[in-house]
């Protein structure tokens, strides 16, 4: 069936919306943004190290 058929009466489905972000959520993005940047910075270390090994 359609979508703009369909009945009213049935549940939605998707996304639930969410609140006001807490400052917990606040911190949490921050810890995430910092991980994320010290594991690039351990990749592009390592890969370095691996290269000086490999090339010299």
């Amino acid at each position: 069936m359609p979508p703009a058929l369909k009945s009213s009466r049935q549940p939605r489905h998707g996304a639930t919306r969410r609140g006001v972000p807490s400052a917990d959520s606040r911190i949490d993005r921050w810890l995430d943004a910092l991980v994320s940047l010290f594991v690039v910075t351990a990749l592009i270390v390592g890969g370095a190290a691996l290269l000086v090994i490999l090339l010299f």
